[in-house]
């Protein structure tokens, strides 16, 4: 944690003894927040691995929130019994921005590993000089959770650990695949996938390869031969299909077009679990097409007030706006606005009218 006016840290893990050490080895992505609530965010990257002595040694990276010009890297050892870890400061590596009024806490930190997440939790305690005192971390790790070897061909499921997970298909991430910890698409030969975390990224978040092993080869179609009578000219051969197969991207046109999935519940601006993936390939056309801005148009069914579903058609384009730029679409690429229950496509009440259009603009 930074404040204004060195910053040495140990590390300490609790959980219920398992019969055997969690390998919390890797990189870790997350963010250190003030517990007195005054907004202050710390984003930080930690990176561990097994010493000689089988003990862990690594580096904490930390910048200070919306300011990455202000940064610190601190090199940590320590040890790992069973869900226990001890890491402790060793030495300031580097530091950038620093001035005479401004100085890194010292201090302690205690996390709690949760295996299902790959999510460390806990709280930092500072020794008391000047404002240091308290600090909450949450750090988030990506890992494979799915199977790591599929049929050739065949659809399959790939599910990661992680927070506001990015899919790309190549190393220098201009190739968008997905955005979530679920992908589903069809192999046909050994496939690496490059995922980012843009859960308070910084200029030190890690770019994980996630390959996927696929076994055999991808079944032929049996063709069926027709009577003669009732053959037909041979149409050409479509082209070989990709080795990926990419979730169908929305088409986003000058003219307004209908997200495929009611996205809210009756009177609620609140998104429906079954909204997301609409979302999601909606933020993947536009991390596609970096140019492309939009307009996000809210309806309402006809049932309540008018007056009163106006200001519900707006949040619910305001809602759509959050989730985007929650995922990484910067806010000025998307303007919004509603229309209430002035513009109903289906006879009400019918929940399709609580819909949301998405339109290009220039």
């Amino acid at each position: 944690m930074k404040r204004s006016l060195c910053y040495g840290i140990v590390f300490l893990l609790h959980g219920a003894a398992p019969t055997h050490a969690q390998n919390l080895t890797g990189t870790w992505q997350g963010v250190e927040t003030d517990m007195r609530g005054d907004g202050g965010t710390w984003p930080a990257v930690l990176r561990l691995q097994k010493s000689q002595s089988q003990g862990l040694f690594g580096v904490l990276y930390q910048e200070v929130g919306d300011t990455p010009g202000i940064s610190v890297t601190f090199q940590v050892q320590g040890t790992q019994t069973g869900p226990e870890m001890r890491l402790v400061h060793q030495r300031k590596l580097t530091e950038t921005g620093q001035t005479r009024t401004s100085y890194w806490c010292e201090g302690a930190l205690s996390l709690t590993y949760d295996a299902a997440q790959e999510k460390l939790t806990g709280r930092a305690t500072y020794r008391p000089i000047n404002e240091c005192d308290h600090g909450a971390f949450t750090f988030y790790r990506v890992k494979l959770k799915s199977a790591g070897t599929v049929a050739a061909g065949t659809p399959a499921t790939h599910r990661v650990t992680g927070r506001n997970v990015r899919w790309f298909a190549d190393a220098a991430l201009t190739q968008p695949v997905a955005i979530g910890n679920t992908h589903r698409d069809i192999l046909t030969k050994t496939t690496t996938f490059y995922l980012t975390q843009n859960y308070y990224p910084t200029s030190e978040s890690p770019v994980v390869a996630i390959t996927i092993q696929v076994a055999g080869t991808a079944p032929r179609q049996p063709a069926s031969v027709p009577p003669l009578a009732a053959r037909k000219p041979t149409a050409p051969a479509p082209a070989p299909p990709n080795s990926r197969r990419r979730p169908p991207a929305l088409i986003v046109a000058p003219t307004p077009v209908v997200l495929p999935t009611v996205l809210f519940g009756l009177g609620t601006a609140e998104l429906l679990p079954a909204g997301i993936p609409a979302l999601s390939r909606l933020a993947a056309e536009l991390l596609a097409r970096p140019n492309l801005r939009i307009r996000v148009a809210g309806h309402t069914d006809k049932v309540g007030e008018s007056n009163k579903n106006q200001v519900l058609s707006e949040q619910r384009a305001q809602a759509v706006k959050a989730h985007l730029v929650k995922t990484g679409i910067a806010p000025e690429r998307i303007s919004t606005v509603g229309y209430g229950d002035s513009q109903p496509l289906h006879p009400s009440p019918d929940a399709r009218n609580r819909r949301v259009e998405v339109q290009g603009v220039q």
